[in-house]
């Protein structure tokens, strides 16, 4: 069969027939903390998964449910699977994009949140935009235009290893599916 990876937890993941059962959270904490934001493109490492965690802290702040808290973490998490390709590229890309939404939502289904409404979906892009905003003025040589836009959270975008991201995205992802519970 085509389109098979392997991944850090030894799944033999297909790309293309994906299995929600193949899906695992040490698969995807591990490969996002190990995926660099803007194609590389800033001034130091500054992975995937830091962007999901500071996208959660930034929900967190602004007291969003706890399921749009765990769709932040997890907006990304198809790229563990599929990598990153930079906003400009990728919507040119039908067939990827489609893929990716395929596996994005298998991954949403898989830890329960599979009905996000077009409110919670536009909190998510919010919060999102903005991160890139702000990855921009303190990762980059220049900014992006326009004004600010109203961020709640303490960000980090400091430089850290890659373990400790791996494990504080684990640590998040296990308190907000247990309570889930």
């Amino acid at each position: 069969m085509k389109g098979r990876i392997n991944t850090y937890t030894g799944v033999d993941f297909y790309v293309f027939e994906p299995k929600i059962e193949d899906i695992k959270k040490e698969d995807i904490a591990h490969a996002l903390s190990l995926i660099c934001r803007a194609n590389g493109h800033f001034k130091h490492f500054y992975s995937i998964a830091q962007h999901c965690i500071n996208c959660y802290k930034e929900g967190k702040m602004r007291k969003l449910s706890n399921k749009v808290l765990l769709a932040l973490l997890l907006h990304d998490a198809s790229e563990a699977y599929i990598s990153d390709i930079t906003r400009p590229v990728k919507e040119r890309l039908l067939e990827y994009l489609k893929i990716e939404n395929e596996i994005q939502e298998m991954i949403y289904n898989k830890f329960g949140i599979y009905d996000l409404t077009g409110e919670e979906k536009a909190q998510i892009k919010e919060i999102d935009d903005l991160m890139l905003w702000y990855e921009f003025k303190n990762l980059h040589t220049y900014s992006l235009s326009g004004t600010p836009p109203k961020k709640y959270a303490e960000l980090d975008f400091s430089f850290k290893d890659m373990k400790e991201v791996e494990q504080e995205y684990l640590n998040i992802l296990n308190g907000i599916l247990a309570d889930f519970k």
